[in-house]
């Protein structure tokens, strides 16, 4: 068995967290904001200190304040505003009143705020209330019971409630992402949530693992694994950790891709000398080539519609990106800029492909339209970037770089900016990919 663990803990979340609604339907009405046209301006947002009976309040691990606000700064859907800065109290003890929602709207902030941290009996209890400032109604009201082993979840579960009741969308907080981590010339697989916590390695073939990638479900993770001597696909069950090998033709088996609807699967192998694109279904029981040249094809990467792969071939003499049909058919290369461009995968939305990109001799992380145009670089620096991942809405990107001694993972915003680092362990992590919704 790889897992050490079945990972049954991964689901306490669900199986622990009861949430009570607070608010009829009648007060929850829903306000969606358009954040994908150019010119979106973010909500202003004030955010209350929670009344904190239950953690450490110097503790920003634990301070659902902050967590609150990391993640809704994260989402890029609101404005953190500082409440002390604007002359408003920053902790009150009730809903706030009238006179502090005026205070508030005269100073642009349109959401306010309010929540509780608390023991009833050995239940941790965390409430969450957001009010507008024009019509002072609350239009969010949710309380999370739990344990502080997974406040952080509770957090996370309320920032994704508010961006949801905003824009219509669910929030990426309760996300996680899976990597490798590189120790003593083996390779294991680690996963932590999205902000980097709750980091934990999940396998043990003490051997080398490569390329981990979600199923669409996020039940599954595929990967190439030496467990056995020969560079094999295996996929896993995170729930009950059951392990199954998928593809194991002699030779490199690599790259992994669910397709969206999760039913395929495309692959790199070289059981036909180089390496070449293969589709199978989820039973690996019928296999079809779609690649046929005297070059290498790998690292497939499905469209959100799983009508076309996105894939990195040398045809043209170096590392370039093809997208062809998801039948093989009508292969066509996509960049022209640079002699190295590799990697590629697909944003969920389908505009952007993100990939990796040489510029004078370093790794960069650069997106292109699938139709080729708006070529863009987003890291810049002397260090090596590389493999890039979406966030399942398509607003960031993570991706692993040396910028820091050793290789660690980072997320950015899809434009480049407020790069932030993930993981700090002394080891050299590579290959993130992130967890679907």
């Amino acid at each position: 068995m790889i897992f050490t663990k079945k990972i049954n803990n991964l689901c306490l979340v669900s199986i622990l967290l009861t949430i009570i609604s607070l608010v009829s339907t009648a007060y929850a009405s829903d306000i969606y904001l358009e954040i994908t046209k150019s010119g979106f301006q973010k909500a202003p947002i004030g955010i209350f200190n929670f009344l904190n009976s239950a953690s450490k309040k110097n503790n920003r691990d634990e301070n659902p304040t902050e967590i609150l606000k990391n993640d809704l700064r994260r989402s890029q859907v609101f404005e953190i505003r500082d409440l002390a800065k604007e002359g408003l109290a920053s902790e009150i003890a009730g809903d706030p009143d009238q006179t502090m929602f005026k205070t508030a709207g005269e100073k642009g902030i349109v959401l306010l705020v309010w929540g509780s941290l608390y023991w009833r009996d050995k239940d941790l209890v965390l409430e969450g209330h957001v009010f507008e400032t024009a019509t002072g109604k609350m239009i969010v009201g949710k309380r999370y019971i739990g344990s502080m082993q997974i406040l952080r979840a509770m957090v996370h579960r309320l920032a994704d409630e508010v961006v949801f009741r905003y824009t219509g969308e669910r929030g990426i907080s309760q996300t996680r992402m899976v990597y490798t981590a590189e120790k003593a010339g083996m390779k294991e697989i680690r996963i932590m949530d999205y902000d980097g916590f709750n980091n934990r390695r999940i396998s043990v073939d003490r051997g080398i693992i490569i390329s981990p990638k979600w199923s669409p479900d996020g039940r599954q993770l595929t990967y190439t694994s030496y467990r056995d001597g020969n560079p094999d696909i295996f996929v896993t069950d995170l729930l009950n950790g059951s392990l199954k090998k998928l593809v194991s033709f002699s030779g490199l088996n690599i790259s992994p891709s669910w397709s969206p609807s999760g039913d395929q699967m495309a692959f790199a192998t070289t059981k036909d000398g180089n390496a070449e694109i293969y589709v199978t279904d989820k039973e690996a029981k019928r296999f079809k080539r779609l690649t046929f040249n005297q070059a290498d094809d790998i690292s497939p990467s499905w469209s959100p519609t799983g009508n076309e792969l996105v894939f990195t071939s040398d045809r043209g003499g170096n590392p370039q990106i093809y997208i062809m049909g998801a039948d093989g058919t009508n292969a066509r290369r996509l960049t022209f800029e640079g002699d190295y461009n590799t990697s590629p995968v697909w944003s969920p939305k389908g505009d952007w492909i993100a990939y990796t990109c040489r510029k004078d001799g370093l790794l960069k992380i650069c997106r292109i339209r699938p139709d080729g145009s708006e070529i863009t670089q987003l890291t810049n620096g002397g260090q090596d970037d590389e493999a890039p991942t979406w966030s399942p809405d398509g607003r960031h990107i993570s991706f692993a770089s040396n910028r820091e001694n050793h290789r660690a993972i980072y997320m950015m915003n899809m434009d480049g900016s407020d790069i932030e680092r993930l993981t700090f362990d002394e080891v050299n992590n590579s290959s993130p990919s992130w967890s679907p919704r």
